[in-house]
């Protein structure tokens, strides 16, 4: 499989990778041919990248990092109490989000379970997905990053299972946001910006008083738009006065934003969102969240075209633990012509560097 942009396929060519919605549904099945109406609703779901067959790597397998039950129950789970929290049901906030903690906790721990005994690195790009609203699956997304962080910092059992329903439940104050605000495609006014960031307020007043959210999890929800140099809200908070926690989520909520198709943006690939939170480390966000955070994800994920500095061009066929930018590459090209396909690993030529990633897609 290869993974490429949709806006680049052309039709006649046949998915590696069923696409499904959040519920797990079945929405274009992996071997069909792709018609052009079929890449046109793709575009329009905004869904960036497709893993595609290629004769030459039809046996390279992007496997997803979390299985498709957690990952379908997790989404499930947000969707549904945030649609109570936005619906008149007569229920206050506080009722709607403690009757769903303990089935937020199970998942967090199916979450931890997974992660910790999957040894490849984190990559959501394997997941290929429709989804309703943005909200939901970012918020997993986000949680997913919070946790392969904590992990990597060696965080105990119950400052992860805080942590994670923190990041579960950090942007739940969206939710008190007209939806024509959230989604709007162009910039915000001023004055609707000042309503988006005070999501970060309204979150925290709805969990911090809450028996079953730690408080811990409320300060996720309050300072993940905290940087360290002061410049972010809503208290404009420096270094230490942020909590452990908060500096997660904002390196976990930054890469995930980049990373994701909005209405006003197209998605990076994760090297480039790792781009942007290495220019921001040490003013906007803490150096060891980074670099915890880039030990924990797969920097080129596989089936991604690479070409190195030395003319070299091939196809990301599986990770290398503890090296996530120096994966294995099957080679196909060298200086513009085509080769009989080899494996090259890059952790044992620390001389050769990746130099572009190309996401085209060969015609059908």
């Amino acid at each position: 499989m290869k993974l490429v942009a949709t806006n680049s396929i052309k039709p006649g060519t046949k998915l590696s990778k069923a696409i499904t919605n959040q519920k797990g549904q079945v929405l274009i099945n992996a071997g069909v041919p792709l018609t052009e109406r079929m890449i046109m609703r793709l575009v329009d779901y905004r869904i960036s990248f497709v893993y595609i067959d290629e004769e030459k790597t039809k046996d390279i397998e992007a496997k997803g990092t979390i299985s498709d039950k957690t990952h379908s129950k997790a989404i499930q789970t947000i969707e549904n109490t945030f649609n109570e929290l936005k619906s008149d049901q007569g229920l206050t906030n506080s009722f709607v989000i403690e009757k769903a903690t303990k089935q937020f906790s199970e998942v967090i721990r199916s979450v931890m379970s997974e992660l910790k005994g999957n040894k490849e690195l984190l990559t959501l790009l394997s997941n290929v997905m429709v989804h309703d609203h943005y909200i939901f699956t970012h918020s997993f997304n986000v949680t997913l990053y919070s946790l392969a962080i904590g992990i990597k910092l060696n965080l105990t059992e119950k400052q992860l299972e805080a942590l994670g329903l923190g990041a579960l439940l950090h942007d739940v104050g969206k939710m008190l946001i007209p939806l024509d605000i959230l989604m709007k495609p162009g910039k915000l006014t001023m004055e609707e910006f000042e309503m988006v960031k005070q999501h970060t307020t309204d979150g925290f007043n709805l969990l911090r008083n809450l028996p079953n959210v730690p408080l811990t999890a409320a300060h996720c929800a309050l300072q993940h738009h905290e940087r360290l140099d002061g410049s972010g809200y809503p208290r404009r908070l420096k270094g230490d006065d942020i909590h452990l926690f908060g500096k997660i989520l904002a390196v976990a909520d930054v890469f995930d934003a980049v990373t994701t198709n909005r209405v006003y943006r197209q998605a990076m690939l994760p090297h480039e969102g790792l781009e942007i939170l290495y220019a921001g480390t040490g003013t906007h966000f803490d150096t060891k969240m980074v670099e915890a955070f880039r030990n924990a994800v797969a920097i080129y994920p596989v089936g991604l075209t690479v070409t190195f500095n030395d003319g070299r061009t091939g196809v990301v066929v599986t990770q290398n633990q503890g090296y996530c930018d120096r994966p294995i590459v099957r080679i196909l090209e060298e200086n513009g012509h085509e080769v009989e396909p080899y494996e090259f690993d890059l952790k044992d030529n620390l001389g050769v560097m990746v130099t572009k990633c190309s996401l085209e897609a060969e015609s059908a």
